[in-house]
């Protein structure tokens, strides 16, 4: 039986397998880019104070602080889209998504700072926290809902375009039975007995 909601058949496997194949790379990417030991002669401190990190990028000027916080942004926004694309649901509600994205960026975002913590030459920012949860909601908004309502209406299209089957007379057909020959009375009773 087919799961409300779902794409149907081998379309929503392929979805499901690609969606989840493309989640498990971009987190072995993000594991090594973020967990990685770096050789640097000085570590800046760890930033806890929220927007101190943001003000301190804006204050380089615009390129230098376009290019750092579109880092922080564009980290784990693919999560936005993988996310929802390994569930493989199509009939779930807009907001419960974006709200199921965001948070497993946000549990994320939040494991990869504390591993930092351990790591030579990363530092925790908790600016990063923000922005990489602001980055998977921004790319589920921009992505999901479009390639729901594209998904919804592929799946819906066989069933429209279905030849409609030619239609019959009032009376309807007539059966076409082969027929069988009767046998005589005498043939068909049992032989009586004196």
């Amino acid at each position: 039986m087919q799961r409300q909601g779902s794409i149907g058949g081998s379309a929503e496997f392929r979805i499901r397998v690609t969606g989840g194949v493309l989640l498990v790379a971009h987190l072995a990417f993000v594991a090594w880019f973020t967990l990685r030991p770096l050789e640097v002669p000085w570590v800046m401190p760890a930033n806890l104070r929220p927007f101190a990190g943001i003000r301190a990028d804006l204050a380089l000027g615009w390129p230098e602080a376009a290019r750092h916080i579109g880092e922080k942004l564009a980290l784990l926004a693919p999560l936005g889209v993988l996310l929802p694309m390994a569930s493989g649901r199509l009939a779930v509600s807009p907001l419960a998504s974006l709200l199921r994205a965001v948070a497993a960026g946000a549990l994320l975002s939040m494991g990869i700072e504390l591993l930092q913590t351990g790591v030579p030459g990363q530092v925790v920012d908790v600016d990063s926290l923000f922005l990489n949860t602001a980055g998977v909601g921004l790319a589920h908004l921009a992505l999901v809902p479009a390639g729901r309502s594209w998904l919804r209406r592929r799946a819906l299209a066989p069933l429209t375009r279905a030849p409609l089957p030619p239609e019959e007379p009032a009376q309807g057909r007539t059966p076409t039975i082969p027929r069988v020959g009767i046998a005589p009375w005498s043939d068909a009773l049992p032989p009586s007995s004196p």
